[in-house]
Order: C-alpha cells, then sequence, then structure tokens
C-alpha cells in the first residue's frame, strides 16, 4: 500500500497489518440463509439479557459507569473471582490490544502459534512489536516449540485455550509448564473465550495461574455462549499491578450501559447457559460423525465450531466447497487466513441448520469433480 506524499505517516509496522476479515453472512442462493461462520450461538442471547437491553432505552443520554462496577461484581460472584481484579473492555479484542498496548513496543516479540486467533498478530504489530509464530504439532499449541522462540525480547506470550479455529486445547499441566518456564518480565496471555464448552477433566481456564502469579492473564467473552456478539462485551482476570495498568489507558466509557446491563442479566441466566452448553453436547459429535461418514476429516473440537478439511483435488478443495455450499444458503468461514487453505470452520448451528450443512456436503461430495 502506498502512501500519498507529504501526508501522515503511520508508526512503523501498521502497515504489514493484514486487516482482520469476519466470516462472511451472505449466501449466494438457497431459499434459507444459514449463517454457520462466526461461531455465533444458535439459540441466541438469553431473553433476560434481551429485556435488560431494551430497558436501557431511556437512558442512552447517560454514560455508563466507568469502571463497569456492577458488571464486574456480577462476573466475580459468577466465577468467585475477585471483583478488583477484573478490567472489562468491549469484547475481549479490546482487552487483548490494551494489554499488547501496555506491555509491547518496537524492539519486543510476543509469540503466538501457527493457526491462533488472528487478532494476536494485529495487536502485537499495532503496538510496534514483532509477531513470532510457534509451529503446532496436531494442530494444537505445543508448548515445547513456544518455548524455543523465548527470547531475551520476549515480553508477551498468546495461546487461545481451546484454540479458534481448530478447536483443540492444552491441558492445564502443559499451561502450568509453560509458565513456569516464561521469564519473570514475560506475560503469559490465556484467551479462554470458548471456556464453557470444554467438558475435559484435565482442561483449566488459568483463573488458579492468575491467582498465583504475576504474569499472567486470562481473557473471556460475552460474544459466545451469552450471545451478546452484537454489543461488545469482554473481560479479563489479571493481578492488581496489571489491571492498575490496563485502568490508566483503556477508555473511560469502554463499556456501553446496553452491554453493562445485558451482561448482568446473561451471567443470572445460568438455566439459559446451561440449554445452549447441552445443545452444543448433543450436535457438535452428530456434525462431526456425520461429516466424517463422508469421508471428511474433522480435527476433534471442544469449541462450539468444528474445522472440517477437505480433500486437495481438483473440484474438491476447500474453495469449491465453500461456493458450492454459499450457493446452497450454507455460509462456513474460509481458512486460508490461518494459514488452512483446505479447510473450513463450521459453527455448530440449530437442528435445521446443522442438517442443511451435511446435506450441501453430501451433495458437493456426490457431484463429479
Amino acid at each position: 500500500m502506498s502512501l500519498q506524499a507529504g501526508g501522515p505517516r503511520p508508526q512503523a509496522g501498521i502497515l504489514d497489518i493484514a486487516p482482520y476479515v469476519p466470516g462472511k453472512s451472505k449466501a449466494t442462493g438457497g431459499a434459507k440463509t444459514y449463517k454457520l461462520s462466526s461461531n455465533e450461538t444458535p439459540l441466541g442471547p438469553s431473553p433476560k439479557a434481551i429485556e435488560a437491553y431494551r430497558a436501557c432505552a431511556d437512558q442512552l443520554h447517560l454514560y455508563p459507569d466507568g469502571g463497569a462496577a456492577a458488571l464486574r461484581e456480577a462476573i466475580a460472584a459468577h466465577h468467585g473471582l475477585n471483583p478488583d481484579h477484573i478490567v472489562c473492555g468491549a469484547g475481549s479484542d479490546e482487552v487483548l490490544n490494551l494489554l499488547a498496548q501496555a506491555y509491547l513496543g518496537p524492539g519486543d516479540e510476543a509469540i503466538f502459534t501457527r493457526h491462533g486467533f488472528l487478532v494476536y498478530e494485529i495487536a502485537i504489530r499495532g503496538a510496534g512489536a514483532v509477531p513470532v509464530v510457534a509451529p503446532e504439532r496436531d494442530l494444537t499449541a505445543d508448548v515445547d516449540e513456544i518455548l524455543a522462540r523465548v527470547t531475551g525480547r520476549t515480553k508477551a506470550v498468546f495461546i487461545a485455550n481451546p484454540n479458534n479455529p481448530t478447536g483443540t486445547y492444552l491441558p492445564f499441566d502443559e499451561v502450568k509448564r509453560l509458565h513456569a518456564s516464561l521469564p519473570a518480565g514475560c506475560l503469559l496471555v490465556i484467551d479462554a473465550a470458548y471456556a464453557e464448552y470444554v467438558r475435559q477433566n484435565d482442561y483449566s481456564t488459568g483463573l488458579e495461574l492468575v491467582a498465583t502469579s504475576q504474569n499472567v492473564v486470562m481473557t473471556r467473552t460475552f460474544s459466545k455462549v451469552y450471545g451478546l456478539a452484537a454489543l461488545r462485551l469482554g473481560w479479563v482476570y489479571c493481578p492488581p499491578a496489571i489491571a492498575d495498568v490496563l485502568n490508566r489507558i483503556r477508555g473511560p466509557f469502554n463499556v456501553s450501559v446496553p452491554a453493562q446491563a445485558a451482561g448482568i442479566a446473561a451471567l443470572a441466566d445460568r438455566a439459559y447457559i446451561e440449554r445452549a452448553v447441552a445443545h452444543n453436547d448433543q450436535w457438535r459429535p452428530w456434525l462431526a460423525e456425520e461429516l466424517m461418514a463422508l469421508g471428511l476429516e474433522v480435527t476433534p473440537s471442544v469449541g462450539n465450531f468444528l474445522l472440517v478439511h477437505f480433500p486437495d483435488q481438483p473440484g474438491r478443495r476447500a474453495a469449491d466447497a465453500d461456493a458450492f455450499l454459499l450457493r446452497r444458503g450454507v455460509v462456513l468461514r474460509r481458512m486460508e487466513g490461518y494459514h488452512l487453505p483446505q479447510a473450513l470452520r463450521l459453527t455448530v448451528g440449530t437442528e435445521e441448520a446443522n442438517r442443511a450443512a451435511v446435506a450441501a456436503c453430501a451433495e458437493f461430495l456426490s457431484q463429479q469433480p
């Protein structure tokens, strides 16, 4: 990209950032569109959250509570945490960028894994630091590969656990091993956006590490199981010193009144969240089994999505499948940006959407290349 002569110049590294491209929302055909591209919950938000959102309509002229005190208290009560160690943001994306802004700068390095969430590299480059990519093993973060890339310039390590878009996860013992081998001045960022969906006994969000360390934080979001993606609401649990730093640089009113109200109500509706998780527990394995029965490879996932691999053959590739599915009204997520060109990511949807996706894949594979 060229700059106009004489115009302002961005900071070094900004133009090296590949803009984040969200999943498609529209199909090119089909009687109905099934959007399965953005890992949104098929059940939508809790009715209580919707009611709380609507109740804010006559408060839109008022600034929100800048410290989101009631929301932080609700999060703390829900998870058994200290509210003073929680900082809220406009989605966990904002929190990740704040962490990079606070702890990274020119000459610093930060590590993330080969198929990690795209926002990590954007946040690292945006802070002027150097992104360092660690290879994965079987589409899963590899602690030894991460540690092999730690240098005196490494100031942060970002891991998504579970990881998007692969759906894989690191057992807590491995996360602890990673942390134990990092320098005290290196920040470990554990992104647990999909934690509510995980059922494995050897998994942990990392709260224990945050509570007992000075260099670990855990980020969470209301965009997935809580169904509040449109409101942009996330949070981070961190040591007091890090919370103090983030509160100095975040926007003074970075979380809106409706977002705070809906978040509090969503946390209180535990039955609704349990229903959303149960739906995922039912349909994620069904989707995996049905797609594998068609001859497709599916990466085992603990999230609310599946990474589906298509053959690297003319007429059978992921791009071919994506075009075919879009004509049938089924919208999945292309994975070229994640260095997985022969895969599509499929969000667990409603029963109707899930069956439509499998039927469309079966039809695609039955055609002559």
